[in-house]
């Protein structure tokens, strides 16, 4: 019997990138968990991506992933396309006047670094977030009173039908968490504006966040980063304190004694597990509190399949 990738394959576009079919995406979260992917495409460069989307058939789902931090796949695993920013995505540039354009496929740890190198300051702050460029787009990612909206001059991203868009901050429709850019973009490059800045000033800041991370959350455990969006006028963390659910477990996926907005996989959790924990936790702090708590990490793809 064929499989999901297979049956897809004759109606994928011809590419230069890569495809890869039945591709288990476990291996490339950091929760370690999930089913595979029915297509996996990694993009040679934008206008691959492009021609991609342009002559693939709108019927088939489409989902974007990076380095995979801030994401929780399924069991069963995804059905349809998931693209993933690679090294077509991964440029760095000074561009002039204190701005630096970068690849959406670039870890945010890694802009920060180049920024300090050039001697560019504002862009610190991106130091203390484990995700990408192109995640930071979408979800005005944030940390250490910065963020994304803060630097962003433009974005270019390509629409499910293949055309290009560039887009300006004030079009990214910036608030808390969160991007009002249509859903199907998919960002390609970025150019934010920093400031000129004393490269030993910025390289302490950025000790001081790279140390007070370490010291407060749980970052050499499998586990997907800050779990819920903090609700207005609170902290999810302390919300979840006082319902009881530091430490709490369902089977090896537990809530992180250390920082308890993180949910940690400790060896063998499935998918079904972490999920269950987390709407647990929202179920018990809606309980305790009235407060309910919205997901930040996000989750794609199927528990089962028929």
């Amino acid at each position: 019997m064929a499989t999901p990738g297979e049956l897809l394959q004759p109606r994928l576009p011809e590419v230069r990138g890569r495809i890869e079919l039945d591709r288990p995406l476990a291996d490339l979260t950091w929760f370690r968990v999930g089913g595979p992917a029915d297509v996996l495409f990694s993009p040679a460069d934008e206008e691959d991506l492009a021609q991609f989307l342009a002559n693939l058939d709108e019927d088939i789902p489409v989902y974007v992933i990076g380095v995979g931090s801030n994401l929780l796949v399924r069991d069963a695993g995804v059905p349809g396309v998931v693209i993933r920013m690679g090294r077509g995505f991964s440029q760095m540039e000074n561009a002039g006047d204190f701005q630096v354009r970068s690849g959406t496929a670039v870890p945010d740890v890694r802009l920060a670094q180049f920024a300090l190198q050039e001697g560019i300051t504002l862009l610190t702050f991106l130091r203390g977030i484990p995700g990408t460029i192109g995640g930071a787009l979408r979800m005005n990612a944030g940390a250490h009173g910065g963020e994304t909206k803060d630097i962003l001059v433009e974005a270019r991203g390509i629409d499910r039908k293949g055309n290009l868009h560039v887009m300006s901050n004030a079009g990214m429709g910036y608030s808390y968490r969160h991007s009002s850019a249509p859903e199907d973009m998919i960002f390609t490059s970025a150019l934010f504006q920093g400031a000129q800045g004393d490269r030993d000033e910025i390289k302490a800041h950025m000790n001081e966040i790279t140390a007070a991370r370490e010291a407060s959350q749980p970052i050499r455990s499998r586990t997907g980063g800050s779990t819920f969006k903090n609700p207005p006028g609170n902290k999810s963390w302390q919300l979840i304190d006082a319902a009881g659910m530091r430490g709490f477990s369902i089977g090896p996926a537990k809530v992180s004694e250390m920082h308890c907005n993180f949910l940690i996989n400790e060896g063998g959790a499935t998918a079904a597990q972490i999920e269950e924990l987390g709407e647990t936790v929202r179920k018990r702090v809606k309980e305790t509190s009235g407060v309910e708590l919205d997901w930040e990490i996000k989750r794609i793809g199927v528990a089962s399949r028929s």
